[in-house]
């Protein structure tokens, strides 16, 4: 599945050409899909108490078509309309149905607190919401209605309660609009280098082809059951695993969100053949499966991305569950995979590698200083182009200019060398991001906050390498004098305002922080200094 492009001894790779691009929407994967399998199960729920609804290949594209028209009634072709739910089919359908529609659905963490669901819905400049009532015990409803005098581009919000009138308002005999491949179909948030969330605009062909590539390299057909515990509102839950799952005729099983009991029991239940997760997930399945075991025999691959993957777990991974394991690397801006590794992979190395080119995709490694291509074995940037490279930021063309460079680079951040097969290897990151079980959290974001706090004189967020999250959120506080704030209390605050995965999981107070000569505090020192102390895996 890859072609490479290493005569010349720089780090430059090609993806294979063979397979031409799809130039369709995500409607029209849909359309393909169930005039293909249309009487096979394409969607199943799953989880405690659910009846488990399913809905064949037809099925589903007669209620993606029916949300398209009732969405209608509503938004006009091109407006962007949020989703704000965890994993339910109602998510699926309403990405279906805005792919029909022509609207671009602006994905939302059901996580989020008030300033966050603020700032997302109002700088994507939402026309409405779909709204799922509850999410772990809080009504969701009355957030978005206290948000709502903020926002004054939102026009309607629709409660998942009233999915059935919901479904019922659309008009069956309207035309449906002309969608272009190129269009914009989603809106992801992701933060980055100013500490701002930014929304990555994801075109059709880049979502659609994407997951395509990826579900071919991992070996999916109509055979396969996918139990799928990414958030349905990150591109690895509704792009790889949704589209991978819908253009390769496999079922797609979706439990309400990641629980290591309940996926355990989907895969034995449903016969589950193909799990994506991040590594901190597959952990707890490993350890859920030890404690009370289950028959997961027709469980054959584990494709694991979204954070470093360690070599011990693939081995751990293929030892207790006898699975193939394939290792994926990309980002939101790229819809988002860009290499992976195949099953049986014949290089030898490639546990500690994240694979080579998807198809359609050019891979290189540049100084990051002069923006040249290095040479093979020469750490550097990763920098990617090909189809699923974002249109850029909303509204946002600084920011989408430092991003993508004028020739269509995609700079991602991170550090990465290449070796004489093609085989991407990743050695960290140019950015302070810090990747907790597949979360991606600035510490910009966290720091703000902090300060604000009445004892809180300076404060400096860094990442710390965890053994089962991949990393965990460190904050080092310099407390106003005269003052002692308690860490129960900062955590307390910070819970307030943030999602609770961006709550830092260790404070140490300082009386100052090594710095620059030109005062800027030098978080590699913090770091280093923590880890020289405690020791790596000791962050908790």
């Amino acid at each position: 599945m890859s072609g490479t492009g290493l005569s010349s001894g720089l780090s430059f790779a090609q993806g294979a050409v063979d397979d031409p691009l799809r130039e369709i929407t995500v409607g029209g994967a849909l359309d393909l899909a169930a005039a293909a399998w249309g009487p096979r199960t394409a969607l199943v729920e799953f989880g405690p108490g659910n009846a488990k609804r399913r809905w064949t290949f037809d099925e589903l594209r007669l209620d993606g078509l029916r949300v398209a028209r009732a969405m209608l009634e509503r938004f006009r072709p091109g407006e962007h309309v949020a989703v704000w739910a965890a994993n339910l089919p109602e998510w699926v359908l309403l990405e279906m149905g805005a792919a029909y529609a022509g609207l671009t659905l602006v994905t939302v963490n059901p996580a989020y607190q008030l300033g966050e669901l603020t700032y997302v819905l109002g700088q994507s400049r939402c026309s409405g919401a779909i709204v799922q009532d509850t999410y772990r015990g809080r009504d969701l409803v009355p957030v978005v209605d206290e948000a709502r005098p903020e926002l004054p581009a939102l026009r309607d919000v629709v409660a998942l309660s009233g999915w059935d009138d919901f479904l019922a308002s659309g008009d069956p005999s309207r035309e449906l609009p002309p969608v272009e491949p190129g269009d914009t179909a989603q809106i992801q948030y992701t933060s980055g280098t100013t500490g701002t969330p930014k929304g990555a605009e994801l075109t059709h062909r880049g979502l659609v082809n994407v997951a395509r590539y990826t579900a071919m390299a991992k070996n999916a057909g109509p055979d396969d059951v996918w139990i799928n515990p990414m958030p349905m509102f990150h591109t690895a839950g509704c792009g790889l695993a949704t589209l991978g799952a819908l253009q390769t005729g496999g079922t797609h099983v979706l439990p309400p969100e990641f629980d290591a009991a309940v996926m355990l029991d989907a895969v034995e239940s449903e016969r589950g053949t193909a799990v994506l997760s991040v590594p901190t997930m597959l952990i707890r399945m490993l350890d859920e499966q030890s404690a009370r075991p289950r028959d997961v025999s027709s469980w054959r691959l584990s494709s694991l991305g979204g954070s470093p993957v360690p070599a011990e777990l693939v081995r751990r991974a293929q030892r207790e569950l006898d699975v193939v394991v394939t290792i994926g690397f990309g980002q939101t801006e790229a819809s988002p995979y860009i290499t992976h590794t195949v099953p049986d992979d014949p290089n030898p190395n490639w546990v500690t590698t994240v694979g080579r080119a998807l198809p359609h995709w050019e891979v290189r490694i540049s100084d990051p200083q002069s923006g040249a291509t290095v040479p093979l074995g020469v750490v550097g940037e990763v920098c990617a182009r090909g189809y699923g490279v974002m249109k850029g930021y909303f509204d946002a063309p600084e920011a989408t200019a430092a991003a993508v460079d004028a020739d269509g680079w995609l700079h991602t951040g991170d550090l990465g060398s290449m070796d004489d097969l093609g085989y991407l290897r990743i050695d960290g990151r140019l950015k302070d991001m810090i990747i907790r079980g597949g979360e991606n959290i600035y510490p910009r974001e966290i720091e703000d906050l902090l300060f604000t706090h009445p004892q809180v004189a300076d404060v400096s967020v860094v990442g710390l390498p965890d053994p089962e999250m991949g990393e965990t959120v460190a904050a080092f506080v310099r407390p106003v004098p005269g003052t002692n704030p308690s860490v129960d209390e900062l955590v307390d605050f910070t819970r307030r305002h943030l999602a609770r995965y961006k709550t830092p999981r260790v404070w140490q107070f300082v009386e100052s922080f090594p710095q620059t000569t030109s005062g800027k505090i030098q978080k590699y020192v913090l770091r280093a200094n923590y880890l020289a102390q405690h020791g790596a895996g000791h962050a908790e």
